[in-house]
């Protein structure tokens, strides 16, 4: 039965209704692995029942901690529920713990370096996850020299070493273009993200891996990347494929340039899987339903949220970063199984 909405319930409610005292409830909503598992659940459960809330600012000023993670979150319109999945990932990891998270959208454009700077001024977080991570990224160097604790999403090529979750983009470019060239492709062609990311790097080294071994003809796509408009994506690939010595095979890293694809095959009269070959980077499912079926290749972004807080979660409990780094392997589909 929750309290009258005048009356806010304290630890000290919670103690009175499960006969301990108000320092066990402290210990047992911390999760003090040193309390019975029984007196954690009673106090979880009566807490629950009541509509407790923890007082944060009285919180902050008793440990100097926010009990706050921070998500700084730009748009990532090339991969499908990116937000979605990474949210829903980072907020089942801290279930258990007594940190809540904070997302803080980044439309500017600049990197957010505006965004990390006030968090670690103001103190607005106890450590903070970022993405879109660059080899030289101004924001991880400042996070480093502020000691601020954080995890990114991608890696840096920084001497100083972070933690990180990442996706092997570099084995998913490379499967991908020897799936296209065991089914028959003559020439492939990459799109790419940004070049100023660290992963277009990667995704380009894979990619080139797999062309080297075979001597087969290949380009990158010029004039769009993965987070160009999907309408400026079909018309740039309804031109590439109309041109002289045309690709027929394509690594598209996202499912809004699959969709892309797809579309600008079919305007052209051609038949997907048989005049142009495409390996799509699959994130939300939904090329599993796409007719007809397309290659493709997937990344856990459930996954990769729940790593990144319980990477972050463990830097903020004193783990070195170095220790602190992983590495997503590409999830390839049994079917689509090629040799190396």
């Amino acid at each position: 039965m929750r309290q009258p909405k005048n009356k806010r319930p304290t630890q000290r409610t919670i103690a009175e209704k499960a006969g301990v005292s108000v320092g066990a409830v402290s210990r047992a909503l911390a999760n003090d692995p040193m309390m019975a598992e029984e007196t954690r659940r009673l106090v979880h459960r009566i807490a629950q029942d009541l509509g407790y809330v923890p007082d944060r600012a009285a919180q902050r000023l008793r440990t100097g901690r926010t009990n706050v993670i921070g998500l700084i979150l730009p748009p990532h319109d090339e991969i499908l529920e990116f937000g979605t999945s990474i949210v829903r990932g980072i907020s089942e990891a801290l279930l258990d713990s007594p940190y809540h998270l904070v997302v803080m959208p980044d439309f500017s454009g600049d990197g957010a370096d505006d965004t990390i700077r006030r968090v670690v001024r103001n103190q607005l977080a106890d450590g903070v996850i970022l993405s879109r991570t660059q080899p030289q990224d101004a924001r991880i160097k400042y996070l480093l020299e502020a000691e601020f604790p954080f995890v990114t999403h991608g890696r840096s090529e920084l001497a100083t070493p972070h933690s990180y979750v990442d996706y092997d983009n570099a084995q998913f470019a490379c499967h991908a273009a020897r799936m296209l060239i065991n089914s028959g492709a003559r020439k492939l062609a990459l799109l790419l993200p940004v070049r100023k990311f660290t992963f277009a790097s990667h995704l380009q080294q894979g990619f080139m891996t797999a062309v080297r071994e075979s001597g087969v003809a290949h380009a990158v796509i010029n004039g769009v990347n993965i987070d160009s408009d999907a309408k400026l994506l079909e018309s740039e690939l309804r031109t590439l494929l109309t041109q002289e010595d045309a690709p027929d095979g394509l690594v598209l890293p996202g499912e809004t340039s699959g969709i892309a694809a797809l579309a600008a095959i079919q305007d052209l009269g051609l038949v997907p899987g048989k005049d142009v070959r495409i390996v799509v980077k699959q994130t939300a499912g939904i090329f599993d339903s796409i007719r007809p079926r397309t290659p493709s290749i997937g990344e856990n972004l459930l996954e990769a949220g729940q790593l990144m807080a319980q990477l972050l979660l463990r830097q903020i409990a004193g783990e070195p970063a170095a220790d602190l780094q992983y590495v997503q392997p590409a999830i390839i589909d049994e079917r689509y199984i090629v040799n190396p």
